[in-house]
C-alpha cells in the first residue's frame, strides 16, 4: 500500500516527507494506522555512523508509535483491525530470557529492533524511486501514516483514550518508570538520584514519587529542567556543572544514596553517581553499555551498577499500569508532552536535540 512517511536518507540530511509503498504484513505481523509518535533520543541515534555492513539508512526512523491496527497477517491473535494500541520494542518470544518474563533481553533484541531490517535481512518499504528503506526501527518505523509492526510489540488500549498522549509510554516514559520500579525496586522511604532531567529522568523522577521514596534527587545542567523536576516530584534538584556534587547528595542522602540512575550515557556522571551511593547502593544505567566504566574503590562496600533496558519492563503488563496511575492523577508524565504537526519533525528534532521540548510528539 502506499503511505506517507518521513524519510532519514542520510546522517546529515533533514528528514524528507515521502511517499512510500509498505508491503501487507506477514506471518505475526500488523498494519497500524499511525496517530501519533514520540520522537526519543534512541530515534536521533540513527544518525550516528554504523560499522560497515551494518548500515541503517535510507530509513524511517520512530519506536514510539500510537494508533489503530488497520490489518492483521497469517497468525495474529491478540489484536484485530479497530483495536488502539500502543507500540514498543519487539521479542521473539522463545529464548530464554522471554520465556523468563524479561523480554527486554531478548537474545534477538538488536537482530529486531537495531538493524531496521526483519530477523531474516528483509524490510517492508520501498521509496518512490525504488529505493529500499530500512522499515523495522523497533519492529515499527512509526515516522509514517501506517507503518507494519510485529504483533508483540503491541499493547492494546482503551480507544477513549488519546493516542498523542499515550505514544511515548512505549520506549522513554517506560524506560524511566521501569527502571525505578523494576529495574531497581525502589521502596518506600528510599532515597534516588536521577541523573538527567529528559524524559527518561523524569519518568524517573514521577515513579520515585510513586513508590514512596524519602528523597528524591534530580541532578541536570539546565535549570528549567531541574526545576519541572521539583514540580513532578525531586525533593532536591541539583546542578550537575557543581563541582561538590557528590558531597552534597551525600549529605542530602545522610550518607550516601540508595539508588541512583543515569540517564546520560556520560562516563564522568557515572563515576559521579557511584561516589554518591552509600554501602550497599545499586545504580542503574539506561545509556552508555558500551562505555567501559572506571570503577571507583567505593564499590567494593556491597554497591552494584547494572545495566537496564526498556526498564526491564514487560509491555503488555506495565504500560497499562502507567495509564491507570496517570488516570488517577498520580503520573502525569502528559506533562513533558509538546505536540507537533508530523510536517514539522524536523523542527520538533531541533527542539530535542537543544532540550528545549523534553519531549515532542508528532501527531498525524
Amino acid at each position: 500500500m502506499r503511505t506517507r512517511a518521513a524519510v532519514l536518507r542520510s546522517r546529515d540530511a533533514p528528514f524528507t516527507l515521502e511517499g512510500v509503498d509498505l508491503a501487507e504484513p506477514g506471518p505475526g505481523e500488523v498494519l497500524v494506522e499511525v496517530a501519533a509518535v514520540g520522537i526519543c533520543h534512541t530515534d536521533l541515534s540513527g544518525r550516528r555512523p554504523r560499522p560497515a555492513g551494518a548500515e541503517l539508512l535510507p530509513a524511517i526512523l520512530g519506536h514510539e508509535g500510537a494508533g489503530v491496527v488497520e490489518s492483521t497477517g497469517p497468525g495474529v491473535t491478540r489484536v484485530r483491525p479497530g483495536d488502539h494500541v500502543v507500540l514498543s520494542f519487539d521479542s521473539c518470544g522463545w529464548c530464554r530470557q522471554c520465556l523468563a518474563g524479561a523480554p527486554s533481553f531478548c537474545e534477538e533484541f538488536r537482530e529486531r529492533n537495531l538493524t531496521g531490517r526483519r530477523v531474516d535481512g528483509s524490510t517492508g518499504a520501498v521509496a518512490a524511486d525504488g529505493t529500499e528503506l530500512s522499515s523495522r526501527w523497533f519492529a515499527q518505523s512509526s515516522f509514517a501514516h501506517h507503518c507494519v509492526a510485529t504483533e508483540r510489540s503491541l499493547v492494546r488500549v482503551d480507544p477513549e483514550l488519546p493516542l498523542d498522549v499515550l505514544a511515548p509510554l512505549g520506549c522513554g516514559v517506560q524506560t524511566g518508570a521501569g527502571s525505578i520500579l523494576i529495574g531497581l525496586g525502589v521502596t518506600a522511604g528510599a532515597s534516588v538520584a536521577v541523573f538527567g532531567s529528559g524524559a527518561v529522568g523524569l519518568s524517573a523522577v514521577l515513579a520515585a514519587r510513586m513508590a514512596g521514596a524519602g528523597r528524591i534527587v534530580a541532578v541536570d545542567l539546565h535549570a528549567k529542567r531541574r526545576e519541572l523536576a521539583r514540580e513532578l516530584g525531586a525533593t532536591h534538584a541539583l546542578d550537575g556543572a557543581d563541582p561538590d556534587l557528590v558531597a552534597q547528595l551525600r549529605e542530602i542522602t545522610g550518607g550516601g544514596v540508595d539508588h541512583a540512575f543515569d540517564t546520560t550515557g556520560v562516563p564522568s556522571v557515572m563515576r559521579y553517581a557511584v561516589e554518591a551511593l552509600g554501602p550497599r547502593g545499586a545504580l542503574g544505567l539506561a545509556a552508555g553499555a558500551d562505555v567501559l566504566l572506571e570503577v571507583p574503590p567505593p564499590l567494593l562496600a556491597g554497591r552494584t551498577v547494572t545495566f537496564l533496558l526498556e526498564g526491564n519492563a514487560v509491555p503488555q503488563t506495565f504500560v497499562p499500569q502507567l495509564i491507570e496511575h496517570w488516570q488517577q492523577g498520580r503520573f502525569p508524565f502528559d506533562r513533558m508532552i509538546r505536540p507537533y504537526a508530523f510536517d514539522a519533525i524536523n523542527d520538533a528534532e531541533r527542539d530535542s536535540r537543544s532540550g528545549e521540548t523534553i519531549k515532542p510528539v508528532l501527531v498525524i
